[in-house]
């Protein structure tokens, strides 16, 4: 519901895989009273808003009166309503556990549901070994499991568009919201190091504004004018725009400074374009061998990447077909079946 961020597309897969297995019956919920429910969906009539800042220091109200007939209650976005029944979440990046003075009062507030939740005996569903490794730490419980998740599917309906503002000229990717974690401001200054020796070079960052709005814009306003004219900023884009993009990239640059998974390098592996990533949070982990990996707080490390990328033949077919050979590594139906798995576990541990 709502605009599809990486967390969006995840759970639509999973409940889309967990569909076509007959071990378990799923019933999609959400608690928002704005979102308009499609069939077979379940609002559980607690306000999200008003609901999150009690869970946040208490475990009431319960949702248990509205989930009678069910047997394990999976929170698919880092909250789960308090239940006695056995729970899972999942938990896809802890950036804003690590970092709660960057995250806004409702993320900070969803922290504190998640923590309570652990502390009650919540599974913890990591989406990468990296997240896992964090979530322990940080909610002080073991009761954690690693499950990778599938590559994004393009719909194979949705005919590829070119984004307003996007010329003839090659181009860098960088595909995710605008926000501090993505590091894009970084990647600017890195951009403008290796202009010159690429003058035909734009870069292009295709996202939803977020909190790194400002230091991206102000970085790019740093550049010199004809410089700042080759970096362009799409603002949110939409699957056909999003595909367009990936059919005609040079390389997509992806030097977040947290991932909990990276669906961006699985479907630029996936459309055949090479890939720079940064070593942090689970981006080695998820980009296996088809990507050249650089420390993302090193500018120039950055940009002798993406100028090699882009103008070494070898490397960029060595990566494409790294790249290819590394989507074998997931598959959504195997991310249901773990998944379901974990369900039992959960169920069996709490004796029902």
């Amino acid at each position: 519901h709502g605009h599809r961020t990486g967390v969006a597309v995840a759970v639509s897969h999973l409940l889309q895989a967990l569909g076509e297995l007959p071990e378990v019956e799923v019933v999609p919920y959400l608690s928002s009273f704005r979102a308009t429910l499609a069939p077979g969906e379940r609002r559980l009539p607690l306000p999200a808003a008003i609901t999150s800042r009690t869970w946040a220091c208490t475990s009431w109200p319960r949702a248990d009166r509205w989930l009678r007939d069910v047997d394990v209650v999976h929170g698919t976005n880092y909250v789960a309503p308090p239940s006695r029944l056995p729970t899972v979440i999942s938990v896809y990046d802890c950036w804003f556990l690590d970092h709660p003075e960057l995250a806004s009062t409702v993320v900070r507030r969803a922290g504190d549901v998640l923590r309570r939740a652990a502390g009650r005996g919540a599974w913890i569903h990591a989406s990468s070994t990296a997240t896992a490794d964090r979530a322990r730490a940080l909610l002080g419980t073991d009761r954690v499991a690693t499950i990778l998740l599938g590559p994004p599917d393009a719909p194979a309906h949705v005919a590829p568009r070119r984004p307003i503002g996007v010329g003839d000229r090659p181009f860098v990717l960088a595909l995710g919201t605008v926000e501090r974690r993505k590091h894009l401001a970084h990647l600017v200054t890195a951009f403008a190091t290796v202009a010159d020796a690429l003058p035909e070079l734009d870069l292009v960052i295709a996202g939803a504004p977020g909190d790194d709005q400002p230091r991206v814009a102000a970085a790019v306003a740093a550049l010199p004018v004809a410089l700042a004219r080759r970096v362009i900023l799409t603002g949110a884009v939409d699957e056909g725009a999003k595909r367009w993009l990936l059919d005609h990239a040079s390389a997509l640059a992806y030097v977040s400074l947290d991932e909990g998974f990276g669906f961006p390098v699985l479907e630029a592996q996936a459309a055949g374009i090479p890939v720079v990533a940064s070593t942090a949070g689970s981006l080695p982990e998820v980009a296996g061998s088809g990507a050249l990996l650089v420390d993302p707080n090193d500018p120039r490390a950055l940009a002798t990447a993406i100028e090699s990328i882009v103008l070494d033949d070898a490397a960029r077919a060595g990566l494409v077909s790294a790249g290819r050979h590394n989507l074998a590594r997931f598959d959504w139906r195997r991310t249901a079946e773990e998944m379901i798995g974990l369900y039992q576990r959960a169920i069996e541990e709490a004796g029902r």
